[in-house]
C-alpha cells in the first residue's frame, strides 16, 4: 500500500516521465525533452557555480531549547546561497536523511528536470545518495529551496537562495535576510494523520485559529514556537546597524501552516519587490506573508532599539527579533507595535516596475481551478478532485508553448490557500498586475493569474499549506508536444 504521507508534494508515477523512453509515448513534453533543452539553451549563460547541500538530521538550538530536526547543513535555516544573474548553478544535494527526499527551487524558472518533484521530474533521492541539479539563475531576487516530499518542509528543511543583480538599481547600506517559520515538536506525519482522521486543528486542543484578515479560519495546526532565523523569542536574533542606515530586509515565510503579519516598531517599510520581482516602491506599516511568499523592503533605521514582530496571524503568538542601532533596553518579546494594526499593503496596491511588467497580449487559454474541500473530511483538492498520487498525469491541465494563459483560482472553501505555480511567475489580477509565484486566495475570492507558457515541461500547481498539499490540493500543468 502506498503511504501518501511518505510521498512527495507531487505524486507517484510508475516510472519517470522525464526519461527519454517515456517521450515517444506521451502526448506531453518530457522533462528532459528537446523542448526543455531548447528553452534552457536560450537562457543567458554565465559562469558555472558549484555548491553542495547536505540534508541531514541534527540537534538544533532554537533559542534555549535544543530539538531534533531535519535540516540543510545542520542549521535552521540553512546557510543562504548567493549567486548572480546568469550563473549556471550546479548544486549537489547529499541525502543523509533516513528517508528519500528532493529539492524544489521555489520561485526560480528552472529547466523542468531540475524542479525537484519526485516521480514527476526526477526519481527520489534515496538515503545515502547524491543528486545534482543544474539550471540557470535567470532573474534576480529573493528565492528559497525546500523539499517536495510529504511533510518534510515542516521538519526544518529550507534555505534562502539570493540571486544578485550585478547592476542593482536599489541603493542601500545593509541587508538582512529574515526567514519566518512555525515549529512543531510533533512528527509532522502524525499531525497529518490526525488531520485526516478528522481531528481538526491538530495540536490545538479546543482553540480555533481565526483571522478577519484571512477571512475566517487561520490554520489547521497550533505550533508551540514561531521562529525567526531559527531563534525563538526567548533568545531572539539581533540585527546590528547604524542610525540612518537604509537596510534591505528580505522577508521569507518558510512556514507550513501559518501566515505572518510583520512590522518593525517605530518604522515604515518601503516595499520594493514581491516574490523576487520589482514593484513600484510603496510605503506600508505592515506586511502579510502567506506560506512561500517573499517581500523585499527598505527601512531607514532610527536611533535606538526596535522590535521586529512577525505575528502568527490568528494564533495569538509571534516570532520576534531585535534591531539595535544604539543604546537602550531591548523591548520584551510580548511587544506588539502599533504598526501591526495600521496600513497593510495589499496585492491591488502593488504595481510592477516597468522592466518586469507583462506585455499586453491576447489570451489564448483560461484554466478554471476551483479550490475545494473542508477541514471536516480533510479532502482538499482542485475542482472537487484530490490529487492522485499514484497517477500524477491522470487529469493534467494542458497548455501549449507560446500561449498566454490565465489561471482562475476560485476559493469555495472556508479558509485561505496560498497557491503556488512552479516554473513560472504570474501577473495578479491582470497582465498589468504585480509579478508573483505564490499568492493567497481568501474564502469566496476569485484570483486571476496570468502567465506566458514559455518554460516547457510538467509543472505543479498546489496550495503551499504543506498539509493541504499532502492531502490532495495539487495538480499538474502539462505542456503538450507540438505536432
Amino acid at each position: 500500500m502506498i503511504d501518501r504521507r511518505s510521498l512527495l508534494l507531487g505524486g507517484l508515477a510508475m516510472g519517470t516521465l522525464g526519461a527519454s523512453a517515456g517521450y515517444s509515448t506521451s502526448p506531453f513534453v518530457a522533462t528532459d525533452g528537446p523542448e526543455v533543452l531548447a528553452a534552457d539553451e536560450a537562457r543567458s549563460r554565465g559562469p558555472v557555480v558549484e555548491f553542495r547541500v547536505e540534508a541531514r538530521t541534527s540537534e538544533v538550538d532554537l533559542g534555549g531549547r535544543v530539538m531534533p530536526a531535519w535540516c540543510y547543513g545542520g542549521a535552521i535555516p540553512g546557510t543562504p546561497v548567493r549567486v548572480k544573474v546568469g550563473d549556471r548553478l550546479k548544486a549537489t544535494m547529499a541525502n543523509r536523511l533516513p528517508h528519500e527526499t528532493s529539492i524544489h527551487w521555489h520561485g526560480i524558472p528552472v529547466r523542468n528536470d531540475a524542479d525537484g518533484v519526485p516521480h514527476l521530474t526526477q526519481e527520489p533521492v534515496a538515503p545515502g545518495a547524491d543528486y545534482t541539479y543544474q539550471f540557470t539563475a535567470t532573474h534576480p531576487g529573493t528565492y528559497w529551496f525546500h523539499p517536495h516530499t510529504g511533510t518534510q518542509l515542516d521538519r526544518g528543511l529550507y534555505s534562502p537562495l539570493i540571486v544578485e543583480d550585478p547592476n542593482e538599481p536599489l541603493v542601500y547600506d545593509n541587508e538582512w535576510i529574515v526567514v519566518l517559520d512555525d515549529w512543531t515538536e510533533r512528527d509532522p506525519d502524525e499531525v497529518l494523520a490526525d488531520l485526516e482522521k478528522g481531528m481538526t486543528h491538530a495540536g490545538m486542543g479546543h482553540t480555533r485559529a481565526t483571522s478577519n484578515l484571512l477571512g475566517g479560519d487561520a490554520g489547521n495546526v497550533q505550533y508551540p514556537y514561531f521562529i525567526l532565523n531559527g531563534r525563538s523569542p526567548a533568545d531572539a536574533a539581533v540585527f546590528q546597524a547604524k542610525p540612518g542606515q537604509r537596510v534591505r530586509i528580505r522577508f521569507l515565510n518558510a512556514g507550513s501552516d501559518t501566515v505572518f503579519r510583520v512590522a518593525v516598531g517605530g518604522h515604515q517599510m518601503q516595499v520594493t519587490h514581491a516574490d523576487g520581482y520589482a514593484v513600484v516602491p510603496v510605503q506600508t506599516d505592515a506586511l502579510l506573508l502567506g506560506m512561500g511568499e517573499r517581500y523585499d523592503v527598505i527601512v531607514t533605521l532610527g536611533d535606538g532599539v526596535f522590535p521586529l514582530v512577525a505575528l502568527a496571524e490568528g494564533k495569538n503568538d509571534a516570532a520576534f527579533a531585535i534591531i539595535r542601532t544604539g543604546g537602550g533596553e531591548a523591548p520584551p518579546a510580548s511587544v506588539r507595535p502599533a504598526e501591526l494594526n495600521r496600513h497593510i499593503v495589499s496585492y491591488r496596491q502593488l504595481k510592477p516596475a516597468a522592466a518586469v511588467e507583462m506585455q499586453s497580449k491576447l489570451l489564448d487559454r483560461s484554466i478554471r481551478l476551483q479550490l475545494t474541500g473542508s477541514m471536516r473530511g480533510y479532502n482538499w483538492g482542485f475542482n472537487g478532485k484530490r490529487f492522485d498520487h499514484a497517477k500524477p498525469l491522470k487529469n493534467p491541465y494542458e497548455v501549449v508553448i507560446g500561449e498566454r494563459v490565465r489561471l482562475d483560482f476560485i476559493n469555495t472553501t472556508g479558509m485561505f490557500h496560498p497557491v503556488h505555480l512552479h516554473g513560472h511567475t504570474f501577473a495578479l489580477g491582470s497582465p498589468a498586475g504585480p509579478r508573483k509565484d505564490t499568492a493567497i486566495v481568501l474564502p469566496g475570492q476569485v484570483l486571476k493569474a496570468y502567465f506566458d507558457a514559455d518554460n516547457p515541461g510538467l509543472w505543479m500547481i498546489h496550495c503551499h499549506n504543506v498539509y493541504h498539499a499532502a492531502a490532495g490540493m495539487m495538480a499538474v500543468l502539462a505542456y503538450r508536444r507540438e505536432a
